[in-house]
């Protein structure tokens, strides 16, 4: 008795033991541990400074009560990094990565290791953001000018911009372009109906709610008698045929309308480019420029204009100018242009770009060359000409006489030679009962070229051999369109070609820019949170990246398994009754939720119902989308306090009750509070027969606190690249999911699952998931935090920010708070003040920023004169104190100036940032030293990022707007 009472007690000793040791090691292991940079101590430490009991107080005081989840979010128990990566290897081994040669503009493509382990594997790259603070972006900044270049001289027009969202979304970029600048008065627009057909159903998405009538037949029976202002082309077709378009265009021209040309950038390499026949604008993608196909995306589209129509141009261009010494310094040029400033007024939503893509599409033309561009051409050209040969040897006729690198096969059997391949592993695309597609590309081997026949002759057994079908000669380009004139002869695209010299360039280029893997990145309302490795891994796995975007759904079991995941869980975490996550890009789902609403409204009988109100306070992106949906923005008022004003919003929601559409609105709001009136401000909308659409873009203060669909948000859209980890690329990619209420669901973006239902608003992007690859990232974000560590994660975020607006007050105004003095996970300060006393600009605090090592917080927005500072739950407290340091630092330079002490006009601030070429070469002809300049804080001793230019010159820039690397020499 005495022994097994021993045993006993021994046994339970042991199990404590355990038991501890397991959650010490669950501790440990926790991903949420490694996530979340305050560790408890620190945590308690802040809490302390704000005179706060714990975190559940500080959410208590922060977070309007009427709006508080009462229960956990019920989501899956957080996984470790390594139990989430397996499992999710066991979700990617579902899907079935055939050979696919379906074509419709997506092209399997080898990435060279040397670009793929150093820039798209590289969080040097990855985590940067969008270049609006160009000093300490030069290197991406360079990385696009060479896109821009190439873009240029493939397609022989006279400007490009860095990268759209993905063809189909480039080409309803040119067609409104077309519809602004042409002034022929005509509302139709012509589409060439052998163009890829995700692209003409994105077209009817976009025509829809602007009145554009879309004509859609083929060009050759075209009557010009019908006005139009503008007409889209596929160069080559989709089914691939190559037709001369001269005088089609010419004739469009007579009309004085514009002519878009989408075409395969790949082929532009042997054809003779657009410009060169006289379209206005050509559009396209880079994705067979080294990107994986990712079931869709994320991929960079090309857009390349005349530059007479500059101003024009959708979304980003950069510009060559020159810096405060002089020298040569790139920027974003022509900003005005931008939606953020132009709002209502702007020709595009366009808020961001495909930069980490388009740099990989660039580095590949930089590594391949002119020469190694124009070989890759005209291997799969050789190819596809020999598989023809050997198709006309089996008894079948091919349709298109003229091709690159896609045949149109007649087939009375077709569906069964589709499936016949597929048995195979092989994928072909069926154009109909009678014709079947293939389309080559670059991994395409001669082993595919005899498999492909197999499947055509029905027997292994071949009456030929595949020497005796391969020809040398180009037999298949129409000679009249054969490419005489060069491209890619800038020296970038000619001295890089070995490994060793594009990894040293790459490096070079990685080195100018400061990303998260240098220091924070406090910008407000970006979210540049921590992009884990292990989120990151799955991306370029194979079963993911290999997939083309139509494969057949049953080849994607393990995709459709991560989607239905993923829109589940989002719908867990925002209180929705539905999700679509085919919007790639913030902007995008704006669009798609307006274009939602709208068609709810139609459906029911309302379509008069046009009107959007949306605070003045509003990103810019708000108004942008609203008229692009054929909506009336009316503005609503804000407080002195930021708030929505009610009385406002009510009045307005009362004149315009027989129009109302929407109300746009952001929570937290745009300046960084919870407002308490949210669920009076929802009400109030309904009342008047409007939809609630809320900006997601604040959805990190939300998370496991409070969600949008319970508190009165009819649609959501979610910036998975800031609240869900997708890392921002330096300006993309980007995610813009959207959530909706059960009587919307109907309504949601067409995909293979819901085309039927007859009520969708059709494609928003080209693929139907989107950016598919990418949702890996958000998938294993969520699997390792689980609830609690979601919870926890918006807690410490709103922690971050209060604390570092409490280290600031006592220099800077912290401009807005609710109702207990406290921020959400954003607060603006003002330094106005400070440009008072010392004619210092918030232009002059974002610069010397770079001196200490820091990106700058987002600046003037929403309030002139203002920064707004973002911490993230994943800044420990060493860095958010040391940025608050470098305030502080600054703070007392600007005061310095005040007081007469330090020069007005020749000072750190003014002159920064300072260069390591402006600190050693020449005289120093400045009031302070070198060390005051170059090392503003003893961390800047220890580990210094050098910005690689002077304080550029954005006005020269755009009064000498210069835009490829030709140019740049020029300058030089």
């Amino acid at each position: 008795m005495v022994n097994l009472d021993l045993n006993r007690d021994r046994t339970s000793s042991n199990e404590k033991v355990t038991n501890l040791e397991t959650k010490e090691l669950l501790k440990t292991d926790s991903f949420q541990n490694r996530h979340i940079g305050p560790n408890e101590a620190e945590i308690a430490q802040m809490l302390k400074s704000l005179g706060l009991a714990d975190l559940d107080d500080l959410i208590d005081k922060t977070v309007p009560g009427t709006i508080r989840l009462k229960n956990d979010l019920q989501l899956p128990t957080a996984l470790s990094e390594s139990a989430a990566l397996a499992k999710l290897k066991a979700i990617a081994s579902k899907n079935q990565v055939y050979r696919s040669f379906i074509g419709m503009g997506y092209s399997n493509c080898l990435t060279p290791p040397v670009i793929l382990r150093n820039i798209l594997e590289n969080p040097g790259w990855y985590t940067a953001y969008t270049p609006y603070q160009a000093e300490i972006a030069q290197g991406r900044l360079e990385a696009l000018l060479n896109f821009q270049t190439m873009v240029i001289e493939l397609t022989g027009l006279e400007i490009a911009n860095s990268s759209l969202l993905d063809e189909g979304t480039a080409a309803a970029e040119a067609m409104s372009m077309s519809y602004g600048v042409c002034r022929n008065k005509a509302e139709a627009f012509f589409v060439d109906r052998a163009c890829h057909p995700q692209t003409i159903e994105v077209l009817k998405t976009r025509a829809n709610p602007l009145g554009i009538e879309l004509i859609i037949e083929d060009f050759r029976d075209f009557d010009f008698s019908i006005p139009i202002f503008g007409a889209l082309l596929q160069y080559p077709t989709t089914e691939g045929t190559i037709y001369d378009y001269r005088e089609f265009v010419t004739k469009v021209h007579e009309t004085k309308a514009l002519v878009t040309v989408a075409a395969d950038i790949l082929a532009l390499a042997l054809l003779t480019p657009p410009g060169e026949f006289g379209a206005d604008i050509a559009v396209g993608s880079t994705q067979r420029f080294g990107v994986p196909l990712g079931f869709g995306g994320p991929h960079a589209a090309y857009f390349a204009t005349k530059d007479k129509y500059k101003r024009q141009v959708p979304g980003r261009i950069v510009g060559v100018s020159k810096d405060s010494n002089g020298k040569p310094a790139l920027r974003l040029a022509l900003q005005t242009r931008e939606q953020h400033i132009r709002r209502e007024k702007a020709t595009s939503n366009i808020c961001t770009a495909q930069v980490l893509l388009a740099v990989i599409a660039s580095m590949y033309g930089v590594y391949h060359g002119s020469e190694g561009i124009k070989q890759i051409a005209t291997r799969v050209h050789k190819l596809t000409a020999a598989l023809a040969a050997g198709l006309i040897k089996l008894g079948y006729k091919i349709a298109n006489p003229s091709f690159f690198d896609t045949l149109k096969v007649e087939a009375s059997n077709a569906q069964d030679l589709v499936k016949l391949a597929a048995n195979q592993r092989i994928n072909l695309r069926l154009i109909d009962e009678n014709a079947v597609g293939i389309s080559l590309d670059e991994t395409t081997s001669e082993d595919d070229l005899v498999d492909i026949w197999r499947v055509f002759a029905g027997k292994n057994e071949l009456p030929f051999k595949l020497q005796d079908v391969v020809s040398n000669e180009l037999i298949n380009l129409p000679s009249s369109l054969q490419r005489t004139s060069q491209y890619l002869s800038d020296p970038v695209f000619n001295k890089h070609h070995s490994e060793t010299e594009l990894l040293r360039y790459l490096h070079q280029l990685e080195s100018k820019d400061l990303s998260l893997n240098s220091s924070m990145i406090p910008l407000g309302s970006c979210t540049m949170k921590l992009n884990s490795t292990a989120e990151m891994i799955p991306v370029t796995w194979a079963e993911f990246g290999n997939i083309h975007p139509f494969a057949p759904i049953s080849q994607t079991r393990g995709y459709q398994e991560l989607f239905t995941t993923l829109e589940a869980w989002l719908a867990e975490i925002t209180g929705f009754a539905g999700i679509s996550l085919q919007p790639n890009a913030g902007s995008q789902g704006e669009y798609a939720g307006l274009q939602v609403i709208r068609q709810y409204h139609r459906d029911r009988g309302e379509s008069h119902r046009n009107i959007c109100l949306i605070p003045e306070s509003a990103h810019g992106t708000n108004p942008a989308s609203a008229v692009m949906c054929g909506m009336k923005v009316v503005a609503v008022k804000c407080g002195v306090d930021g708030d929505i004003d009610l009385e406002n919003l009510q009045a307005l929601a009362e004149k315009h009750q027989a129009n109302l559409a929407a109300l746009m609105v952001t929570y937290p709001s745009t300046h960084g509070v919870f407002e308490s009136g949210i669920k009076e401000i929802c009400s109030i909308v309904h009342e008047h027969g409007g939809q609630v659409y809320l900006d997601g873009a604040n959805m990190n203060a939300q998370v496991g606190l409070c969600r949008p669909g319970d508190f009165g948000a009819d649609v959501c859209h979610l910036n998975l690249h800031k609240t869900f980890c997708i890392p921002h690329g330096g300006g993309g990619p980007g995610m813009g999911p959207i959530g909706v209420g059960a009587h919307l669901i109907p309504y949601l973006p067409a995909t293979p699952l819901n085309a039927d239902q007859g009520k969708t608003i059709g494609l928003i992007s080209a693929a139907p998931w989107g950016s598919a690859s990418i949702l890996t990232i958000s998938w294993m974000y969520i699997a390792m935090m689980g609830a609690k560590g979601l919870t926890d994660a918006t807690k410490v975020a709103i922690l971050n920010a209060n604390y570092m607006a409490k280290r600031l007050e006592p220099y800077y105004p912290v401009l807005f708070t609710g109702e207990s003095g406290l921020v959400a996970h954003e607060c603006i300060i003002d330094l106005r003040p400070i440009k008072k006393r010392a004619r210092v600009e918030v232009e002059d605090v974002a610069k010397r920023l770079m001196d200490f090592g820091f990106h700058a917080p987002t600046v003037s927005w929403p309030v002139i004169g203002t920064v707004m500072i973002e911490p993230t739950e994943s800044e420990s407290l060493d860095e958010l104190d040391r940025f608050c340091d470098a305030m502080i630092a600054i703070y007392q330079e600007a005061d310095a100036i005040a007081k007469g002490e330090m020069d007005a006009d020749n000072n750190p601030l003014k002159n920064a940032p300072h260069t390591a070429e402006s600190l050693i070469c020449g005289e120093w002809d400045h009031p302070y030293t070198r060390e005051d300049a170059a090392y503003p804080a003893d961390w800047t001793k220890v580990h210094k990022f050098w910005p690689a230019v002077g304080r550029i010159d954005n006005a020269y820039g755009d009064r000498n707007l210069v835009c490829s690397c030709e140019g740049m020499d020029a300058y030089k």
